[in-house]
């Protein structure tokens, strides 16, 4: 969420998850923006438990600009319901694809799909992303506590804007993906990143339960963190630039 909310003033962005949405996620700013479909391209109209076989035709028109489309029904038969119409999109038309988390095409269905060819497709992870074969991605893979620190790093990296609804959702991210900062991947430059979100507006989520569980001192809010205690691991070179991995496994 908090690269879709920096991204969205600068281009046409729309967000999607193909499952639905958690119930400890709905703090997120934005989340309500979140879809099941992949694309908008099409427009795509279902009746749901009413038999095709009932409708005898369909047209449209346009009155006063606006496009209206009728269902006519058969004689003898009922049109459909208001409760049978189901709306639904179909369709990549961007350019660009933003994968985001994930380690295999397991976690992204849509990967695979025609929908996709001729966009660039980027992956951002703490893990490499594997693709199906035929299909090419854009990895910005790199070590980090979480990929929430890692999409913040490539934002500032990017110079788009951090406003502080982004900044709340990167650190809620940040929070609950390494465990309120206690995960193996956590380092000085994950605190350093909190710092800079907390100075870009954002509101830590569970600062209470960190104030338990590291001395107060040294991390904005009164929340810190023994720095002795803190492994600072340096990533391999290969790392710090983007990648091009190309899908060869038959599944």
């Amino acid at each position: 969420m908090g690269l879709y909310l920096s991204l969205r003033n600068k281009k046409n962005t729309t967000i999607s998850c193909p499952s639905q949405m958690l119930v400890e996620v709905n703090r997120l700013v934005g989340v309500n923006k979140v879809t099941t479909e992949l694309g908008n391209k099409n427009l795509v109209i279902k009746f749901a438990d009413y038999k095709a076989s009932g409708i005898e035709r369909v047209s449209y028109d346009i009155e006063n600009g606006e496009f209206k489309l009728t269902v006519i029904p058969k004689p003898g038969n009922n049109p459909p319901a208001k409760e049978q119409i189901n709306l639904a999109y179909s369709g990549v038309s961007a350019d660009t694809i933003i994968l985001v988390g994930g380690a295999n095409e397991t976690h992204f269905p849509d990967l695979s799909s025609k929908d996709l060819v001729g966009a660039k497709v980027i992956h951002i992870g703490v893990k490499s992303l594997t693709p199906p074969a035929g299909a090419e991605v854009i990895s910005f893979a790199r070590l980090a506590s979480t990929t929430s620190e890692l999409t913040f790093n490539l934002i500032k990296e990017s110079g788009l804007e951090i406003d502080p609804d982004s900044a709340t959702n990167l650190l809620m991210g940040i929070e609950t993906g390494s465990n309120n900062f206690s995960g193996s991947g956590v380092t000085a430059d994950t605190f350093q990143a909190v710092a800079d979100l907390m100075r870009a507006g954002g509101k830590l989520h569970n600062q209470e339960g960190l104030k338990q569980n590291y001395p107060a001192g040294a991390i904005p809010g009164g929340v810190s963190v023994n720095m002795e205690e803190v492994e600072t691991k340096e990533p391999p070179k290969d790392w710090l630039g983007p990648k091009i991995y190309k899908g060869t496994s038959v599944s």
